[in-house]
């Protein structure tokens, strides 16, 4: 039976945090290859959606706060695909393991963007759906019902 402090995508949120294996410079290297737009999670599901819908979209539309991962114009549905750790899924579950202030601030700010940002597209008059990067990976299907249903189509 798994643990209960397991969340289903086998996260241990109880663990305690160890030291970093890698060297500061090791870190840096890596953190700076990490890309915010047509990472490989996002091209798998745009080539999903693409074969799911008809319908014209757009992707990374700059001139939308935010800049939406994917826009469906016509029908003001703006889409964002969040990473889990950049975004804060489950934020205050994991905070205590953070390495430091810079770490818990860079998060916390993600999401305050996220949510003034949704906050002035809906007031705007567009729909904001934000499909986390765990349901894009485990569940693409869902999302793309999700936004399917959104849009109104079958």
């Amino acid at each position: 039976m798994p643990s209960p402090t397991r969340n289903f995508v086998g996260r241990n949120y109880k663990k305690r945090r160890r030291r970093d294996k890698l060297t500061k410079k090791q870190r840096s290297h890596l953190m700076s290859r990490i890309r915010s737009k047509n990472t490989g999670l996002e091209k798998s599901f745009l080539r999903l959606l693409k074969k799911s819908t008809t319908i014209k979209f757009k992707t990374h539309v700059t001139n939308i706060k935010g800049k939406p991962d994917v826009v469906f114009p016509k029908q003001k549905l703006c889409i964002f695909i969040d990473g889990d750790f950049w975004h804060g899924w489950q934020f205050p579950r994991w905070i205590h393991q953070m390495k430091n202030e810079f770490w818990r601030n860079k998060i916390g700010q993600n999401r305050k963007r996220d949510r003034k940002t949704r906050k002035f597209l809906r007031e705007k008059g567009w729909e904001v759906l934000r499909i986390w990067e765990h349901e894009a990976r485990t569940r693409p299907n869902q999302a793309i019902s999700n936004i399917k249903a959104l849009l109104r189509i079958k």
